[in-house]
């Protein structure tokens, strides 16, 4: 087991089969087969997987998925799409795709020609103009924090951000605008230093919330780290990067080289810098597989646009703030087999029950049958991208359609469609789709939608260097970009879930209660997946017990106007 009782997968000995699964254990049989096992390991991060075992059921989902097609793509050069993993999400299987494809040519991204500046990349130019709004403030940092135990070489830690530096521009690139447009600058050398403290475990908390401040985007590096004392052998690593140039899948690069530059280890060079894929992605958006995704989106969003209605506590500012909190509940061993065996059983992933569990929910809460979501995505098509730092994570908008006469399984297909075709067109950026619809800007909200499902895949991990054991430390949550996200991560046997919401919007006593909701809806659909959206009961005995007292009052005093049927 891993420190926090996790188990720890790389130090398990080789198993005899498929133990994972309980599907019998058959080893590859052509070259073909074998060099897929070989990418399916390096992706799933196992030592052994045979070509009968199931891709999902050995812990894949959607990201990995897609990191998996970038790899088949560049490695063995067939044109594979997410479909085909999941349509046929064995090796058996796959391989038997693949070899009915023809042979397509690679294309690497090539390093772009030196220049006083660089185009920005479309995430990049969203981030950019976000950050301009009054009351971002700290919205779009993205501190990390770890405490250390063990003895530390200071010196020797700096030195290790030197490198990281060094290595990725950037943390090296600064913004301006030219011409009306922004643009990032790449600069040879920047001024870093670490900042030290010495603190007591109470006080240094309140040096972590400190440490987190406003970027000026004209001054690189958008990023700094720091190291707080709190005992002998015992320090609180900080760092924070503002979002233009980071994000999550970045967050664990940059922990993972640094663990590595500490233990004085040497990386091979990359073989291209973050500039390079924002002038390759411009160059992308004159192809047809562009014009192609364009028209997917504007399809989908054609039409009347929904608004969302989520009753809410407070009136909504007129200007969208960005206070906000979280409440965190947990899904326990039961319900979080329910549903993986749900999603095995109907060809899906856990992200598409939860996403359509979700989506059921904010249907009975607005009484809309016609619900858009947010959900981030890696946004790392191309594999020459894996090992950079830069901001890629692009946002897509899935819209679903939550009619109350549908039975859920065959609701969690419609979602498990539109997820796909989604992902299948995940490379147009959520920032031309919105200037494409010329959605009305109102300061007061987000255009398109206003709340996010997100599955973490990118979960800080506990580390061990010479000696130094580095273990995530907790943090406090202030900030809410959105109305309402739901986070759910699986932890071990069990689904740990949080609400993040406004705090001018909502009240914490109503979050508690829609998560309690959200329980009570999971637990419908696990016991009878055939049961219509309209009859899952979501109120609890308590609600229930309130609303006929209420009712029963109000009959007595209007007798007339109330009819049962309102319940």
């Amino acid at each position: 087991l891993t420190p926090n009782g996790k188990v720890d997968r790389r130090a398990l000995p080789a198993p005899e089969g498929s133990v994972q699964t309980g599907t019998e254990y058959v080893a590859p049989r052509t070259m073909l087969e074998a060099q897929l096992a070989h990418i399916w390991k390096d992706v799933l991060e196992l030592s052994v997987v045979g070509v009968k075992d199931n891709f999902f059921d050995l812990g894949g989902h959607s990201l990995r998925a897609t990191n998996l097609v970038a790899i088949i793509q560049k490695e063995l050069q067939k044109n594979v799409q997410l479909r085909d993993v999941f349509q046929h999400p064995t090796i058996e299987q796959l391989a038997q795709v693949i070899e009915a494809m023809e042979q397509t040519a690679y294309a690497s991204i090539s390093v772009a020609a030196e220049s006083d500046y660089y185009p920005v990349s479309s995430a990049q130019k969203r981030m950019y103009l976000l950050q301009q709004f009054s009351g971002a403030g700290l919205s779009y940092n993205m501190p990390g924090v770890m405490k250390l135990e063990g003895p530390l070489d200071r010196a020797r830690m700096e030195e290790a951000f030197r490198r990281l530096i060094a290595r990725h521009e950037t943390l090296r690139t600064s913004f301006d605008t030219v011409n009306g447009e922004p643009v990032q600058r790449v600069h040879p050398d920047v001024r870093f230093s670490m900042e030290f403290m010495q603190a007591g475990e109470e006080e240094a908390a309140g040096l972590v919330q400190r440490f987190v401040r406003p970027f000026d985007l004209t001054q690189a590096p958008l990023f700094r780290a720091g190291l707080i004392e709190t005992g002998q052998d015992r320090h609180i690593l900080m760092f924070d990067m503002h979002h233009i140039i980071s994000d999550g899948t970045s967050m664990g690069v940059l922990v993972q080289e640094f663990v590595r530059l500490y233990g004085r280890e040497e990386l091979p060079p990359l073989p291209i810098q973050y500039k390079d894929y924002a002038v390759w992605q411009q160059g992308q958006k004159q192809s047809e597989r562009h014009r192609r995704q364009e028209n997917y989106w504007l399809d989908v969003f054609s039409g009347d646009l929904p608004v969302p209605d989520l009753p809410t506590d407070y009136a909504r500012p007129a200007v969208r703030s960005f206070s906000g909190s979280v409440y965190e509940f947990v899904l326990d061993r039961g319900r979080s087999e329910g549903l993986r065996r749900l999603a095995a059983q109907s060809g899906t992933t856990l992200y598409m029950v939860l996403l359509a569990a979700y989506t059921a929910l904010l249907g009975k809460y607005s009484g809309q049958e016609d619900i858009v979501v947010g959900t981030p995505i890696a946004g790392r098509p191309h594999a020459d991208l894996g090992g950079l730092i830069g901001m890629f994570v692009n946002t897509l908008a899935i819209r679903n359609y939550p009619a109350g006469d549908k039975t859920f399984l065959d609701y969690l297909q419609d979602v498990r469609e539109k997820a796909l075709q989604a992902y299948e067109n995940q490379d147009y950026a959520f920032e031309e789709l919105v200037e494409k619809l010329d959605v009305p800007r109102d300061m007061s909200r987000n255009p398109l939608f206003d709340t996010l499902f997100v599955l973490q895949n990118t979960e800080q991990k506990e580390q061990r260097i010479d000696g130094l054991h580095l273990a995530p430390y907790p943090q406090e949550h202030t900030v809410s970009k959105f109305d309402l996200t739901l986070h759910a991560s699986e932890e071990g046997e069990t689904i740990g879930c949080g609400f993040e919401y406004a705090t001018a919007l909502f009240k914490r006593e109503t979050v508690e209660r829609m998560a309690e909701h959200l329980i009570r809806l999971i637990d419908a659909i696990v016991a009878d997946p055939q049961t219509t959206l309209s009859a899952i009961r979501i109120a609890t005995p308590q609600e229930k017990a309130q609303i006929v007292g209420q009712f029963n009052a109000t009959a007595a005093e209007y007798p007339r106007e109330q009819s049962i049927g309102a319940l």
